[in-house]
């Protein structure tokens, strides 16, 4: 992507201060990228009365928003590098804006789902600039307090999206789910132009065409594979585009371990810290994402409930993300790394088990007390992970860092639902064996995705002790040995 020599300086220095009011900024254009990646599940039956269409039809807006997500983010580390960082996430918030103002406007599902697309493209521009600017002007010791800012959406987003999208449509119409962002997106395109540096952009860096070309034709048929891999008749193709975008993506790696000009630079995942993201992190993000989908479908399919009683429920989990956040950072400092992410990923798979013995005569307070205590764990792995990605990463390798980090999250999201889907499709079919109850089958994926968690826990045991030390500092730095006297 860009030349290796001579390296251009960082327009902010990993010793400048850092800013909660920019963290926050990018934080929430964070929230409507993800809050509108899922929000509209709930609204879907009111778009197809209002097409005159089938229900089904409609998915395929979701599906066009996350591809376009997926694979609009590895171009967008190369705009920032080329045009400048606050030029780019500037003009992602507008084209977030004016494409949802376009989707309200929508009268038919082509130009709905064509607004989708270009409403994608904005938010894939937000996701991986907007971090970059945070990450460029913080030095290591302040890592963990702006990540606390950052992680927030991706924990919250999944489990108000039912809400926020049932309110809207119940109460005024679909088309709300989308004008909300009008005056959120005119409030951060202003904020943007007050709070992020202005720096030149580097006009002489090169495109890995290639690179960039191998890496979406991955990311989009895998992510789409994903989003078929949920529906019951889609098996074939869901298999046949996902090996199409593992073979794109292992060309993609194999031409960028070559170029002299990579689209990515891959020595990153040299970092163990780093490498973990896309090892023992893809595989905690997979199984956390999967639990917001499953719980509502047991609640209502299992269990009998109408959605807003299983929507109150599962609030307690949102409960626990922000309950235990102000403790992430201090656990972080006192126990470092390793130790805290063996603890999450255990605690979480411990949660997972126990939502399998629930059933519809479990005490509500009882599975409230198991949802809360779950967000909080939950929240406590996603904010270290979060964290320690970046803790050895060298400010010449951020951006690569970034662009792969937030492409392997919008594949771990997918995945999630994908295989939570898949674990009740298996599960149904086997009804007899597993008693034939109605929430039978997805007390098995429970089952299932805790012990798929254990694999995360495993990954992070191998980890070195001290992972991360720079950034979580558990315990007093060592002592700088005095300089030597030359001799005389």
């Amino acid at each position: 992507m860009s030349e290796p020599s001579p390296p251009r300086p960082a327009p902010s220095t990993a010793g400048d201060k850092w800013s909660p009011r920019l963290a926050l900024l990018v934080a929430a254009t964070f929230f409507m990228e993800f809050l509108d990646g899922t929000v509209l599940t709930t609204a879907i039956p009111s778009i197809a009365a209002d097409f005159s269409i089938p229900s089904a039809d409609v998915n395929i807006t979701m599906t066009a928003y996350l591809m376009t997500v997926a694979m609009g983010i590895p171009l967008s580390g190369w705009l920032a590098e080329r045009l400048g960082a606050r030029r780019v996430f500037c003009l992602a918030i507008a084209t977030f804006t004016v494409a949802s103002l376009l989707c309200a406007l929508s009268q038919d599902l082509a130009m709905l789902t064509l607004s989708r697309v270009l409403q994608g493209a904005g938010a894939a521009m937000m996701v991986p600039v907007g971090t970059l600017v945070v990450l460029r002007g913080t030095a290591k010791k302040d890592l963990l307090r702006a990540t606390a800012y950052l992680v927030w959406p991706g924990l919250l987003a999944p489990v108000l999206a039912p809400l926020v999208g049932g309110a809207l449509t119940t109460f005024l119409s679909w088309h709300w789910i989308f004008l909300i962002n009008l005056p959120l997106g005119l409030a951060a395109f202003l904020a943007a132009l007050r709070l992020v540096p202005a720096a030149p952009g580097d006009r002489t860096r090169r495109l890995d065409w290639l690179g960039l070309a191998f890496t979406t034709l991955g990311v989009g048929p895998v992510v789409v594979g994903l989003e078929l891999a949920g529906g019951r008749e889609s098996g074939a193709w869901a298999a046949i585009g996902s090996a199409a975008g593992l073979l794109f993506l292992g060309t993609a790696v194999w031409w960028m371990r070559r170029a002299r000009f990579p689209l990515f630079d891959l020595g990153v995942f040299s970092t163990r810290t780093f490498r973990a993201t896309a090892t023992g992190g893809f595989i905690y993000r997979l199984t956390i994402s999967a639990m917001p989908f499953l719980l509502p479908l047991m609640f209502q399919n299992g269990f009998g409930w109408d959605p807003l009683h299983a929507g109150v429920l599962v609030a307690a989990v949102f409960i626990g993300n922000i309950g235990i956040k102000p403790a992430t950072t201090p656990l972080i400092r006192r126990f470092g790394f390793k130790p805290v992410l063996v603890f999450a990923s255990l605690a979480s798979a411990a949660t997972f088990a126990l939502c399998a013995l629930l059933d519809a005569g479990t005490p509500e307070p009882l599975i409230f007390a198991l949802l809360v205590a779950s967000g909080a764990f939950r929240s406590i792995g996603f904010s270290a992970y979060a964290s320690v990605q970046y803790a050895d990463v060298v400010p010449a390798q951020l951006p690569s860092a970034n662009a792969v980090s937030a492409t392997l999250v919008q594949l771990a999201t997918a995945a999630g639902i994908a295989i939570g889907a898949l674990l009740i499709r298996v599960y149904e079919a086997s009804g007899p064996l597993l008693g034939g109850a109605a929430a039978a089958a997805y007390r098995a994926a429970f089952l299932a995705i805790a012990v798929v968690m254990l694999l995360s826990t495993l990954d992070s045991l191998m980890l070195p002790r001290h992972a991360g030390a720079e950034v979580s500092r558990p315990g007093p730095a060592p002592a700088a040995a005095p300089p030597r006297r030359p001799q005389a």
